[in-house]
């Protein structure tokens, strides 16, 4: 199993359907401060479940939707998803390439999906079960923290 890329729209700072592509090797993002590199691993986070608002740097549910610019508009949902090469069968589904999906309204109206279709926080978190991968299966390194 191998995380193959990461789709983001209107999360965060991440107005425009922004594709993250991940090669063999080590990925390593970069920028300057501001750019949206800590929002990339809120992202994750979010897809994988955190309910956390403070865990993903927010205070209200909205935080997580593009809340517009002087040049753009609010958009009314965000969007991401994490696309996973399942070709040797570690995820137990019977697809070689899985997508595992949250969107959220600013309705408060949300959910997960698993290849398009809907699901629960449960089915998604079964999932991953046993792989390491999850919400909390990753290390956070910032700086100045220790």
């Amino acid at each position: 199993m191998k995380l193959k890329r990461l789709e983001m729209y209107g999360f965060k700072s991440f107005a425009d359907k922004t594709v993250l592509e991940f090669k063999d090797g080590i990925t390593g993002v970069v920028g300057p401060n501001g750019s949206g590199k800590s929002n990339i691993s809120d992202c994750i986070r979010w897809i994988l479940g955190e309910q956390s608002l403070k865990a993903l740097r927010g205070t209200k549910t909205e935080d997580i939707i593009f809340s517009g610019t002087q040049n753009r508009h609010p958009l009314g949902f965000a969007e991401a998803s994490l696309v996973f090469d399942n070709s040797d069968g570690k995820l137990p589904i019977e697809y070689n390439e899985v997508t595992v999906s949250r969107r959220l309204y600013r309705s408060g109206e949300s959910g997960y999906f698993i290849n398009k279709a809907p699901c629960r926080l449960k089915d998604v978190q079964e999932l991953f079960m046993d792989t390491g991968i999850g919400k909390d299966g990753y290390s956070i390194i910032g700086q100045r923290k220790s």
